[in-house]
């Protein structure tokens, strides 16, 4: 449907003269990609190995991160941290990596991590210190790092010196809670953000036009979702297997409410209960997000 004969306008017309004749089929792809690796959340509170089991929870699911990365043959890992406390930062980054390490020994390099200070960080020399402090304990650690996820607060017009061209130039900084328009990622790239983190929940037009403008400029992309469960984790994988570029999605309603997604089992088993690391958005392939009617629809 993004093709001219049915979307004619050029994406200048949501957005501004610098983007007359490009069209959004220029730049979002008519076909979904076969599979995406998937990032697991590893919350600051979640177990990584049984010496920090103080009470199992005995729901059946995996109550460790070593038991989740065999299960579910994980390959990426979003790791949540502090953002203001740079000892336990560094610890938890490098007992992580440990622990992957142990789980899946035959991936080797082959992990990727993403961090995510919650916007806590004073300033990119906090992402600078642990970057070194962890490339000094682990070399190894640190070549898993992929990208980091917006390290200082979201106003960033009202902090114009929290800028990250020096942490840019070791790894890519995407803006996720700050990405809210046009306006805000061009302040993000001026203050050294090297790109975006789209969020269907942000709103299905905006994740195009703003994934269209990065795919544009080639600019860094990644998908994240926001404990997404049911259809919602599917729009947000259909919008990710769309936009070229993007080379992993999130997915952690699997892991926190996991009942939500039980009547998309028999459709859509293999986006909800991960066995490879990867979930199969090439089947996202029918009209429109290409998942059809919610079944709680058609009883």
């Amino acid at each position: 449907m993004l093709h001219r004969d049915f979307l004619p306008r050029d994406i200048s017309h949501y957005l501004d003269d610098a983007y007359r004749g490009v069209h959004l089929s220029d730049l979002i792809s008519a076909e979904p990609v076969a599979e995406l690796p998937l990032y697991h959340l590893v919350g600051a509170l979640d177990p990584l190995d049984e010496s920090e089991v103080s009470e199992a929870i005995g729901d059946g699911m995996p109550e460790t991160l070593g038991e989740w990365i065999r299960r579910d043959g994980l390959t990426h890992l979003k790791i949540k941290l502090a953002g203001d406390d740079i000892d336990w930062d560094v610890a938890r980054v490098l007992g992580i990596h440990r622990v992957a390490a142990l789980a899946r020994p035959e991936l080797g390099a082959d992990w990727a991590f993403s961090l995510d200070f919650n916007e806590r960080c004073e300033n990119e020399d906090y992402v600078l210190e642990l970057l070194d402090r962890v490339s000094r304990e682990s070399p190894q650690a640190v070549a898993c790092i992929r990208y980091i996820e917006q390290p200082t607060h979201r106003d960033l017009e009202s902090n114009p010196d929290a800028t990250m061209h020096r942490v840019a130039e070791k790894l890519p900084v995407v803006i996720d809670e700050s990405l809210v328009d046009l306006r805000s990622l061009r302040t993000a790239i001026s203050q050294g953000y090297s790109g975006i983190a789209l969020k269907a929940c942000k709103g299905h037009a905006e994740a195009l036009l703003l994934g269209a403008v990065a795919v544009h400029e080639n600019r860094y992309l990644c998908v994240q979702d926001l404990s997404c469960v049911g259809a919602s984790l599917l729009h947000s994988a259909s919008i990710a297997a769309h936009v070229p570029g993007v080379a992993a999605v999130e997915s952690n309603g699997r892991q926190y409410c996991p009942a939500a997604n039980e009547r998309w089992l028999d459709r859509f088993r293999d986006f909800f209960e991960i066995r490879n690391g990867k979930i199969p958005p090439g089947q996202l392939n029918g009209p429109g997000l290409g998942y059809g009617d919610d079944p709680a629809h058609q009883a």
